[in-house]
This record gives structure tokens, sequence and C-alpha cells, in this order.
């Protein structure tokens, strides 16, 4: 069953569970297809993505004007993201802002931190903030959460990963703990209908699981 945080007849608000995937394909192991089924819904149009691994807060559109709405607002950066993540070690400052030059490999289904500009390189930008650390195994972690200002393919963990700090369970990307990818869609906002009004839906990951477990009492404190 996927937990649907909102609906009305433009969208529908829910949570992507890790390990399916965010848009329509042939199989029916993917979010659109679960939801329609689910909602007994004819149409569903996905304007926004989530990684196969990642998890939380993801919004659809039921019909073709607000899926041309939506997009619109994506395109113009109206849409606010926010995650959450554990990375591997420390980030050098508390707070910051990530900017670098992203190469999509498709053929490798992977993307790399370039240093020039050159065909199939995008910008991509971040900000976060350092929430808290803990040790465990002799091992130091951080929950951060972030902020995109780009959306760029894998662009939170190519970004983390490229200054070795890797988001934890994330193996692709370099984390040798073989774990749930901890990363989650934490918060989506845009304008609402009414004059500056925004909408802001928001979902903790389950902090009682690992590895969330590990920053139980920073999470509570959302």
């Amino acid at each position: 069953m996927i937990t649907i945080l909102f609906k009305n007849e433009n969208i529908i608000v829910c949570i992507k569970p890790s390990g399916i995937i965010s848009e329509d394909n042939e199989s029916n192991n993917c979010l659109p297809n679960l939801l329609r089924e689910q909602e007994n819904l004819n149409e569903l149009f996905t304007v926004h993505r989530l990684d196969k691994e990642t998890s939380g807060v993801m919004l659809y559109c039921r019909n073709k004007r607000s899926a041309a709405h939506f997009s619109e607002m994506i395109s113009q950066n109206k849409m606010k993201k926010e995650y959450l993540a554990i990375i591997h070690s420390k980030p050098e400052k508390d707070e910051a802002i990530f900017s670098d030059l992203l190469f999509r490999d498709k053929n490798r289904g992977k993307s790399y931190v370039v240093k020039r500009e050159r065909k199939g390189v995008k910008r991509a930008e971040l900000y976060y903030k350092l929430l808290a650390t803990a040790e465990k195994d002799g091992q130091l972690f951080s929950l951060v959460k972030i902020k995109l200002k780009t959306g760029r393919t894998h662009q939170i963990r190519v970004q983390f990963s490229s200054r070795n700090i890797p988001v934890l369970g994330d193996r692709r990307y370099g984390s040798g703990i073989n774990c749930g990818m901890a990363l989650w869609s934490y918060s989506l906002s845009f304008p609402s209908d009414r004059e500056n009004e925004m909408l802001c839906f928001k979902k903790l990951p389950d902090f009682l699981t690992e590895p969330w477990d590990l920053f139980c009492e920073n999470l509570k404190g959302l």
C-alpha cells in the first residue's frame, strides 16, 4: 500500500518506497502503475523523479492541464525540494553550497563531476546544512539537510561522493556499507493558487529503523 499524504482532483502527493521506479515503464513495479491500481485512476502524469533507491515525498499530476502547470513550475525553479541524507564522515563546513559540472554517462548509468564544459555537461548546485554527527562501529557519520537548486540525475549522490563523503548505503558511488540508501525526499513546496501562499508537504523517514535510527533524537526535532 502506497502512503498518500494529500490528493485532490489535480495532484497526488505520496511516499515513494525504495526499490520502486518513480516513472512509467513496462514493468508493474513502478510507482505510477501502483498508484493507478490503488487509487483506481485512468490517468497519472510524472513531472519529477526520484532515483530507484531513494525514498520519500513525491508528487504526481492527475490530468494533462495540471501536468503542464507543474512542469512549467519546475522549469522555473518554483518547486522547492529538500532532502535528508546520512553521509560518511563529516563535511569540511557545517553549511555550504556545492557547485559542480556533471556529466551523465548513460552507458554506465553514472554521473561524474568534471572540470570543463562540453557536450552533455550540466551545472549542478545544492545547499546543505550539517544537522548532527554520530559514530557507529568506529566510523563517523553525518546527518545533513539538502536543498536542491538544480535537479540533475544522481546529483546529490555524486556531488557528495566526489568530496569523499558518499551517502550511506550508496554502493554505486562509494559507500562500502550494504544497507538501504540513506537518502530521503523530505519536503516539497510550491506556490498555491492563492496569491503569496506556498503549499508544503513534509514527511520524515522512519527514524526507528536502520540506518535512520542512528539519528533518532535529531530527526524527532525536525
